[in-house]
């Protein structure tokens, strides 16, 4: 994940280049192979770099095709040789050896601001167009690459790292108490326009940002679609297709010689270490590949050790295991390496932490099996008879149960209802009583609560609405942040092929029966290539949570008892933060009444940038 900023100043006056090439600089830890900055007056663009594909390994950036266009990205282009096709048509030369960046650039010199709709990969950019005297910046449909902007007086800042802003003296460290109220209330900013931080803004996914002079606009480019159905004469042909479109994402994130699988004993990320294996093996393409998965001994009941060896050794893939048992909570919190741009509930950041260095021992790229849930979550024969004809879905229910001998999921919910009958209050009921009282009524927090709560979103997709929801969820935004190279300062780039646009557009477009019962699709595609006893295996989280066992360890009792700083006194009544050492949680999550002291020590830091 290469480091890209940018400065514009809207009055004319000249970029300050040493400043400019100090917030480049100030990115080497995520972009260590090149630091460069290139400026024109009133604009400038700096771009730290990390080669994480074949075609970047002689890419210098910033760059132009014609002197009059530049740019800085953070990006991999998939579906290349599409794209060079569509651009070649349009006129465009030299597109053959085109990199990533260029091919920006050669779609942006073809299509203007539209140009987003015309790229698939992973991407943030920061386009100059001195014809038209405009900054230009995209973010990718779904938002794994990051961007900030800061609007201070006639200056824009832009990053995709949050504290390469911040680092920019024009830019304030006054907080955004809206978003502080999120996080202590739910972990994470559920407003994604806007950090932490009053000054800095945050480009949603999937959204574009120009500016001129005058004016900056932000704009949607992109919605998770509701495609048109697809109907196959014969079930082979969808599971022919699905494998198809897999192993085209699994080969576009596959650039480079070295990487790394978070493996655990789960199906979703085994199919991407079978895919990976077999692509390699098919092109004969020499790659260092290992596995890494975290595992827990003794502290919770935990077989992911089992099942991953068993991947592991038949896909022949080397695997590290590294052990949880012995981390404490918030250990090492005080140390350089887990401050974080903006807060977190994380109480095991450390173990995070020793993750990410295992990982990047073993190259800068990581393929994760993340977004398989989402993708192949289940509809019941209640969602579908919504959405499709009676006799189809009675058709498809009779074949389901031809096939396999027995009955689809209905869909009610009648099992979760049963489950949590009586085991969680009321969301109101839950709201905290250690928030300050001037805090939470200046911030609404309490409207907030209920907003968040009770939200309830439409019905988009009529056959698979629970998977669009959660392919569409703003929850992605913080996933994709904890573990990207600006919040973990590990150079590191993470590549979700579950999330390809081509498969997704797929996966909600075809019948849900049988594909999407207990992910048949996937099942059924990796039969006789994974073990048995993993193909078998149901959907198994964490049998019981690693925080509240710790919580239960007589050295976790300093959380109730550690001194806050006077400045949490804005956010948290420190008094009425209840004890939750040794207690068992057995109707709530501990987290909740963890994060002022998450916050805290966010807090203490604050003005120490990495």
């Amino acid at each position: 994940m290469s480091g890209i900023v940018g400065i514009f100043n809207k009055d004319g006056a000249p970029v300050d280049g040493g400043l400019l090439q100090k917030l480049t600089n100030f990115m080497a830890f995520r972009g260590p192979h090149a630091q460069s900055s290139w400026q024109q007056d009133h604009v400038g663009l700096g771009h730290a770099m990390l080669r994480t594909t074949f075609e970047s390994q002689h890419e210098q950036q910033p760059c132009s095709l014609d002197g009059q266009v530049w740019i800085t990205a953070d990006a991999r282009i998939d579906d290349r040789a599409a794209l060079k096709q569509r651009l070649a048509s349009h006129g465009r030369r030299e597109v053959d050896a085109a990199n990533d960046v260029e091919l920006i650039l050669h779609a942006y010199h073809v299509w203007g601001e539209d140009c987003v709709q015309h790229l698939l990969g992973d991407f943030a950019f920061i386009i100059w167009d001195q014809r038209r005297q405009r900054l230009f910046c995209g973010r990718d449909q779904f938002g794994l690459k990051l961007l900030y902007y800061a609007c201070a007086g006639e200056t824009i800042v832009l990053s995709n790292t949050l504290n390469c802003v911040r680092r920019h003296p024009q830019v304030s460290d006054r907080l955004d108490d809206r978003a502080i109220g999120d996080f202590l209330l739910f972990g994470c900013n559920y407003d994604l326009t806007t950090t932490s931080f009053a000054d800095i803004k945050r480009l949603p996914a999937g959204h574009v940002l120009s500016i001129t002079p005058e004016v900056l606009s932000v704009r949607r480019y992109w919605t998770l679609p509701v495609p048109e159905s697809i109907r196959y004469k014969h079930a082979q042909d969808y599971l022919d297709h699905f494998q198809e479109l897999l192993q085209q994402a699994v080969a576009d994130r596959l650039r480079t010689d070295r990487l790394t699988i978070w493996l655990s004993g789960g199906l979703d990320s085994a199919t991407i270490a079978a895919v990976t294996r077999a692509h390699m093996m098919e092109k004969g393409q020499p790659v260092k590949f290992a596995g890494m998965t975290v595992v827990y001994e003794q502290l919770i009941p935990d077989d992911e050790r089992y099942f991953a060896d068993l991947v592991s050794k038949k896909l022949e893939i080397p695997t590290q295991f590294l052990v949880g048992d012995h981390y404490r909570l918030f250990e090492r919190y005080d140390q350089p390496e887990l401050q974080r741009p903006e807060p977190s509930e994380e109480p095991l950041l450390a173990l995070h932490a020793d993750q990410m260095r295992v990982s990047a021992a073993g190259g800068h790229v990581v393929l994760t099996g993340d977004g398989g849930d989402e993708l192949l979550f289940p509809s019941g024969l209640a969602q579908m008879l919504k959405g499709m004809r009676m006799w189809q879905t009675l058709f498809d229910a009779a074949q389901y149960l031809r096939t396999y001998g027995r009955m689809p999921p209905l869909g009610l919910g009648l099992r979760k209802k049963l489950r949590n009958w009586r085991k969680r209050p009321h969301p109101e009921v839950d709201f905290p009583g250690w928030l300050d009282e001037r805090f939470a009524s200046r911030c609404q927090l309490r409207a907030r609560w209920n907003e968040i709560n009770h939200m309830k979103l439409p019905v988009t997709h009529r056959l698979r609405p629970e998977a669009y929801h959660r392919l569409a969820m703003p929850l992605w935004q913080s996933v994709f942040e904890y573990n990207d190279a600006s919040v973990t300062l590990a150079p590191l780039e993470f590549r979700l092929p579950f999330l390809d646009l081509r498969l997704v557009d797929f996966a909600l477009a075809i019948p849900p029966l049988p594909w999407f019962v207990e992910k048949g699709m996937l099942r059924l595609a990796m039969n006789g290539i994974l073990p048995e006893k993993v193909l078998r295996r149901p959907k198994t989280p964490l049998q019981e949570d690693p925080v509240v066992n710790l919580l239960q360890r007589p050295e976790a009792r300093w959380l109730d008892e550690f001194v806050p700083l006077p400045r949490l006194s804005e956010f948290v009544q420190r008094d009425n933060i209840p004890k939750v050492a040794g207690r068992k949680f057995e109707q709530g999550d501990p987290s909740i009444h963890l994060r002022p002291l998450g916050l805290n020590c966010w807090l203490q830091r604050l003005n120490h940038l990495n």
